[in-house]
């Protein structure tokens, strides 16, 4: 579809986050000017005093609002400031369009995501960065690629680069986002995750790889940051790690028990118990902090338990006949084959038990 140019700079603001940044988001900010966007919004993120004269300069634009921090909050709160902002400023704008301080966004990319927006107002558009590329630092390409393998086998999100600063947002996606968790560079991690609770569509353009100076200008901490966005996975896994110890010691309990009992259902039984009693734990915690779905749906409990009844008849089943053939340790035998059907279950509740729906989401 094509576009007058007006159409975009109208519908559009552009959100740049910045701590102590340099002239380069001067320049960024006169180019954007100079391209036609009216609606620019900088957060001084709690920058030192000697970088003062940069923001005075900026405030000097009628085209831009400087937004302040009186200490450093970190990018994730400085995008909610934005957000926050332009959803009480914004008109009749589509979106918003977040890009970094340091240059590294084009205004052609800028604008080619804010198109794709503007055709596209129910998805997250991302400006995606070519990792093959010889120039990329090795804390970033590596980052990336472990971020984007985690996002593909845990969250089931598939995308080519997880933490590009340059996105393209609704008004609507946006409000949303303003009560995702994360202070820091972990919230663009949340927003992307956010995106599979929502059931909102991500799409990736291709935009040009600048890396300035190796990247010296970035304020990301390879070890704390990097702690923060993978510990949104460890939410994922904690539910069912705790979910399965549980499950494993009832069993070891109740399988002594019911060997008293009968020789040759013991395994089963156990396993039923066991999984009952776990199961009621697992349902809660997922439900209300794992996936956080809130609403009253009695479709996601009849899910969950003909998931949880499917498990629990695999595993007995699997449990006892490699116990017959083998006659290995029964607990060990069901360690081993309940955690590769953990993987199973967890891809199950995340994209089937625990699916929002805009039904449930209206209840």
């Amino acid at each position: 579809m094509e576009h007058r140019e007006l159409d975009i700079f109208e519908k559009i603001s552009i959100l740049i986050p910045a701590f102590n940044p340099d002239n380069k988001l001067i320049i960024l900010v006169q180019n954007l000017i100079n391209a036609g966007f009216t609606n620019i919004i900088v957060v001084d993120d709690g920058s030192s005093e000697e970088y003062k004269t940069i923001f005075n300069q900026l405030e000097q634009m009628t085209q831009c609002n400087v937004l302040l921090h009186a200490k450093n909050m970190g990018k994730g709160r400085a995008l909610k400031t934005g957000f926050n902002y332009f959803l009480n400023n914004s008109g009749e704008c589509v979106g918003i369009v977040t890009a970094d301080a340091d240059g590294q966004h084009t205004i052609n990319d800028i604008i080619k995501v804010s198109k794709r927006l503007i055709d596209n107002p129910e998805k997250l558009i991302l400006g995606a960065r070519n990792f093959s590329e010889s120039n990329i630092p090795f804390r970033s390409r590596f980052g990336n690629i472990m971020t984007r393998r985690i996002f593909g086998l845990l969250a089931g999100i598939r995308i080519a680069d997880t933490q590009t600063g340059l996105r393209a947002i609704s008004s609507e996606f946006a409000m949303d986002l303003m009560s995702v968790h994360g202070e820091r560079f972990e919230y663009e991690t949340n927003m992307i995750l956010e995106c599979k609770s929502k059931d909102i569509v991500i799409d990736e353009v291709a935009i040009d790889t600048i890396y300035l100076e190796d990247n010296k200008s970035s304020h990301f901490n390879p070890i704390v940051d990097s702690i923060k966005i993978y510990g949104v996975f460890f939410k994922f896994m904690s539910s069912s790690v705790v979910s399965f110890i549980l499950d494993i010691l009832l069993f070891t309990m109740f399988s002594k028990l019911f060997y008293n009992i009968t020789s040759e259902y013991f395994i089963l039984l156990a396993t039923i118990v066991s999984r009952v009693m776990s199961s009621l734990f697992n349902y809660n915690i997922n439900k209300n902090t794992v996936f956080k779905h809130k609403a009253f749906d009695k479709l996601v409990i009849v899910r969950y338990y003909v998931l949880c009844l499917t498990l629990m008849l695999v595993s007995g089943i699997s449990v006892s006949a490699t116990w017959f053939v083998f006659g290995r340790s029964v607990v060990l035998l069901k360690i081993i084959i309940d955690s590769i059907l953990s993987i199973l279950s967890y891809k199950v509740q995340k994209q089937w038990v625990f699916k929002k729906t805009h039904v449930t989401e209206e209840l």
